[in-house]
């Protein structure tokens, strides 16, 4: 790992958090790339895609839709702990959903004084895209923690695109968690591209209404340039942890944590704050000895913060706001947990962000990039449109035309005005 070590003496946060987070590289780095593909592919659909696929040596399939048929038997072709592992994390991710859109506001209503009623509602929207990383890895984990809960929102039609494996279709693990969450339309496309093609639709794509699922620099790029277009549940990138700890915790629980994190990739972030330097110095060791030692976990930006005391650790990852935050330090519970700005907290001796990855039942789709200061987890809310209804009668059209007459009138607008007192003068 690239490890940078920093002396803190608790002034200038937000100062500190950017030097840190400068340790991964830009996203400016790829936009020129990223709208190149989008515009291609919006402008020139399936040909497009081939094209780009061509020339990045994919295999280009015959229909860059998966047959239903591969995705209903892509189960059978794992292992059975794997399987039973996706049932367990689909039956958590559902119940998280469930109780999370329970918990979500009714529709509104009120009765106002002038006669008028406003109630605001929510429901699903009609498609949504998923998209599921691949590269270092495949994600079939992505596939449960979005397509759960876009179905519990009450979406009719969801879609996975996913980078294309062997013989130009994507992973059966991939597959199989489309199976598992009763989803068989999958399109076999990688990168910024599949993030165009659902966006604005190709001669084999119909075009979608809202985009989720995390991916790299590229992905998130175009994620950013299609929003407008579609919805998107945020600019969900590389991936993020940062430890809040002290001389209690366990350094070897907290290396391998950190080298988890860094299978993602090279372009996160991680970072440790403490004011026990001895942790900090043995952290340093055991995180380039674990590296060293497994080639899945890639040279990512660490960052090793001595501080002053708990507080200004806590402090600093507000100013930070990571996508993961693990809490490490004595008396550390959910008091301490409460308020802190980040995607997702874990405390308890168990809390390893590897946890909420997989199985815990909380969505790994979170906000990164300092997001987190006004997003939040992947959940059915964000699967969800929000709209007012107004009826007015008679008697509350009289009653606010000269309201609007007034207020029109001082914008320049005297045509509203004009439209609200025909409707009371019925």
């Amino acid at each position: 790992m690239k490890i940078e070590r920093f002396e803190w003496d608790g002034s200038g946060a937000r100062a500190l958090a950017s030097r840190m987070r400068a340790l991964s590289p830009p996203q400016e780095e790829v936009a020129d790339t990223v709208r190149e593909i989008v515009t291609s592919v919006r402008d020139r659909g399936d040909e497009a895609l081939r094209e780009i696929a061509e020339r990045l040596g994919e295999e280009v399939p015959y229909s860059w839709r998966v047959d239903p048929e591969a995705i209903a038997a892509a189960p059978g072709l794992l292992d059975a702990e794997v399987r039973d592992a996706m049932r367990v994390a689909a039956k958590n991710i559902a119940a998280v959903a469930r109780a999370e859109l329970e918990a979500l506001p009714r529709p509104a209503g009120i009765e106002l004084p002038e006669g008028q009623s406003v109630e605001v509602r929510s429901d699903p929207v009609l498609s949504a895209g998923i998209y599921a990383p691949g590269g270092r890895a495949t994600y079939p984990s992505t596939v449960l923690m979005c397509c759960i809960p876009a179905k519990v929102a009450g979406v009719a039609r969801v879609a996975v695109a996913s980078p294309a494996g062997a013989r130009g279709r994507s992973s059966a693990a991939v597959l199989a968690a489309c199976a598992a969450a009763r989803v068989d339309e999958v399109y076999a496309i990688s990168g910024a591209q599949a993030i165009a093609a659902l966006a604005y639709g190709t001669e084999s794509i119909d075009p979608v209404d809202f985009i989720a699922g995390p991916g790299n620099r590229y992905v998130a790029e175009a994620k950013r340039l299609v929003s407008g277009a579609v919805g998107i549940d945020g600019i969900a990138g590389p991936t993020e942890l940062m430890v809040v700890a002290d001389g209690t915790a366990r350094p070897e629980w907290i290396a391998l944590d950190l080298c988890a994190q860094a299978e993602h990739g090279d372009d996160g972030l991680l970072a440790v704050a403490s004011p026990d330097v001895a942790l900090l110095d043995r952290l340093e060791e055991l995180v380039s000895e674990l590296a060293e030692e497994r080639p899945s976990v890639a040279p990512a930006p660490l960052a090793l913060v001595a501080t002053t005391g708990v507080e200004a650790s806590l402090t600093l990852a507000d100013s930070v706001a990571p996508e993961h935050l693990e809490l490490a330090f004595e008396g550390a519970d959910e008091l301490a947990a409460r308020g802190r700005i980040a995607g997702c907290v874990f405390i308890g001796r168990g809390g390893a962000a590897a946890f909420g990855d997989y199985v815990a039942g909380s969505n790994h789709v979170l906000p990164t990039g300092g997001a987190a200061r006004f997003g939040g987890p992947l959940g059915p809310g964000s699967f969800q449109r929000r709209s007012s209804v107004v009826n007015l009668s008679r008697r509350a059209a009289a009653n606010l035309a000269p309201y609007v007459g007034a207020l029109s009138g001082a914008e320049g607008f005297p045509v509203h005005g004009e439209s609200a007192a025909a409707r009371a003068g019925e």
